[in-house]
């Protein structure tokens, strides 16, 4: 059985100052991308979002998160209920503002869930230096999430030292392209503009 795949849309958008899962790069919503990628890999594709009539158009499942007030790591926690409860083993997830997500780089990521792992990750330039909102989680990661909303750790990574994570390294990462287009959220009108120009190839 595919593992659930989850589109991450429960930002509040106050930088872009609208729906920016609908802005268009290359010709193609955000969120229509994002979806695109998931559907290669995983089946069914659900929403998670609060404001499910913003995004009635998908015509995708909706549910809002399970635990409110606690950000992206609700929108995991909320996913992983999902998919325990339709019987999955996990759910592969992707922020719904992500234009270049790589399928092949998600298949990747689900094909090194095997035996104990309980998460699989990228590893990125980031502040973190993983990318939380573009992975694989097993639904064993349940209890270890609860745990941290319990203590009041709502970091989206809070929870990573009460399982096993397996990191895809950065050189790993870097086949499938650079990591800072793979992971490119677009958050204002001008990195929207970017990923545009992005499209284009080289000037």
């Amino acid at each position: 059985m595919r593992p659930l795949g989850a589109i991450l849309a429960g930002g509040r958008n106050t930088r872009y100052g609208d729906l920016k899962a609908f802005a268009p790069v290359g010709g193609t919503a955000i969120i229509h991308r994002v979806r695109d990628a998931l559907t290669q890999v995983a089946d069914p594709i659900v929403l998670i979002a609060n404001d499910a009539a913003a995004y009635a158009q998908l015509r995708l499942e909706t549910r809002a998160d399970a635990r409110e007030g606690i950000g992206a790591l609700g929108g995991i926690y909320t996913a992983l209920l999902w998919a325990r409860e339709r019987q999955h083993d996990g759910v592969v997830v992707c922020a719904c503002d992500m234009p270049f997500a790589s399928a092949p780089l998600l298949a990747l990521l689900i094909e090194q869930a095997s035996g104990d792992v309980d998460a699989v990750v990228p590893e990125s330039n980031s502040r973190r230096g993983v990318e939380p909102l573009f992975g694989f989680y097993r639904t064993t990661c349940i209890p270890a999430i609860e745990r941290a909303i319990a203590r009041d750790d709502t970091r989206i990574i809070g929870f990573y030292d009460d399982v096993q994570v397996v990191r895809a390294p950065l050189e790993t990462v870097q086949r499938f392209g650079d990591p800072e287009v793979l992971f490119m959220n677009v958050n204002t009108r001008l990195e929207r503009e970017h990923a545009e120009r992005l499209t284009m190839g080289p000037s």
